[in-house]
Parts: C-alpha cells; structure tokens; sequence
C-alpha cells in the first residue's frame, strides 16, 4: 500500500511562492514596527488586545 499526500488546498508552485512572500513581508512588517515603536505603547497594545479577546494575563 502506498502512502498519498492528500491537500484540502491545492496550490501550484507559484501560488505557494506568493504566498510565502506574503507572509514574510507581513512578518517583517510587524517585527520591525514593533520593534521601531514606543516599548510601554506595544506593551498596552499587547496587554489591551489579551483582555478583549477574555484571556486573562495577570
């Protein structure tokens, strides 16, 4: 018996190359506007976006 790689999206080699540049571009967008932004404004983002969505952090 063989083993058969089953994929719920098919997606063509340039489809999953797009898709991966997407991806990097908006992870590198977020670690650098994160990192280039006010410290004490990313924590109450981050700590205001964690009570709204009910997860409790302190």
């Amino acid at each position: 018996m063989t083993a058969r790689s089953v994929s719920a999206f098919p997606l063509s080699v340039s489809q999953r190359l797009a898709a991966g540049l997407a991806l990097v571009f908006i992870g590198l967008t977020l670690t650098f506007a994160v990192g280039l932004s006010n410290m004490a404004v990313a924590h109450n983002s981050a700590h205001d976006t964690r009570h709204a969505i009910g997860f409790p952090c302190h």
